[in-house]
């Protein structure tokens, strides 16, 4: 129940709902049914990936195209979970025990967990993050429905524009919960590689960013800990 009352309470519930507002709208323009909807949420949640699940489906692009093009964008939430999972587990948790907070794992979830799992007891922080991320799924589901129905009457710029509002959050969230300056430096350094590559059309340009950026914020780091 406590993770389900800090789904509620969160500011990730605002940019949840409003964001799956956008992802409700794009899937009536597209044709899907409502209940294909609140099953994606549930079966893949992560905008990103339901995006492009949506337009790949909706252009009719094959469905094994498709899932391997989701499949891919799914892999930046590997170190994610990788950073997670020693945090929630306890001696005694099985891979069984993980398996769902491995799914739930999300922008939203894995920032909220790192703020609010360290003050908990270790023995309650996998329930507490299945409550919430059951609980920003619930609202997801709510956007949904709004947008669904609202799609007639959402101008095209609102839906695009509320499609960004996880990543922004994600971004500001991250920065506001770093601690350390490797932390600190990456997302600047990010922000700078990123559109740089993406101007130069280099392929894989958001993999290259990440190595890129990271190493040379761990380099600075590593630096400034080697001249004190």
């Amino acid at each position: 129940m406590a993770g389900l009352r800090a789904a509620s309470t969160t500011a990730f519930t605002l940019v949840v709902c409003g964001t799956y507002i956008g992802v409700g709208a794009l899937a009536h323009d597209y044709g899907f049914s409502l209940p294909w909807v609140m099953l994606a949420n549930v079966l893949m949640w992560a905008p990103p990936a339901q995006v492009l699940a949506i337009a790949g489906l909706g252009s009719g692009a094959a469905g094994v195209e498709v899932a391997i093009t989701v499949g891919l964008s799914a892999a930046r939430f590997l170190p994610m979970v990788v950073s997670l999972l020693p945090l929630v587990r306890t001696p005694g948790s099985s891979i069984r025990d993980l398996l769902l907070p491995a799914h739930l794992t999300a922008a939203s979830t894995w920032v909220e967990g790192f703020r609010l799992l360290p003050g908990m007891p270790r023995g309650r922080r996998i329930a507490f993050y299945n409550g919430l991320g059951a609980g920003l799924i619930f609202w997801a589901n709510v956007g949904s429905v709004v947008g669904f129905y609202l799609a007639g009457s959402l101008p095209k710029l609102l839906t695009a524009c509320l499609l960004f509002l996880t990543p922004l959050s994600f971004l500001s969230s991250t920065l506001r919960n770093s601690r350390m300056l490797s932390d600190r430096l990456a997302l600047p350094f990010g922000l700078v590689v990123g559109p740089l590559l993406a101007l130069a059309q280099v392929g894989l340009d958001l993999l290259w960013t990440g190595l890129i950026a990271g190493s040379a914020a761990y380099g600075v780091h590593r630096l400034r800990e080697a001249m004190r």
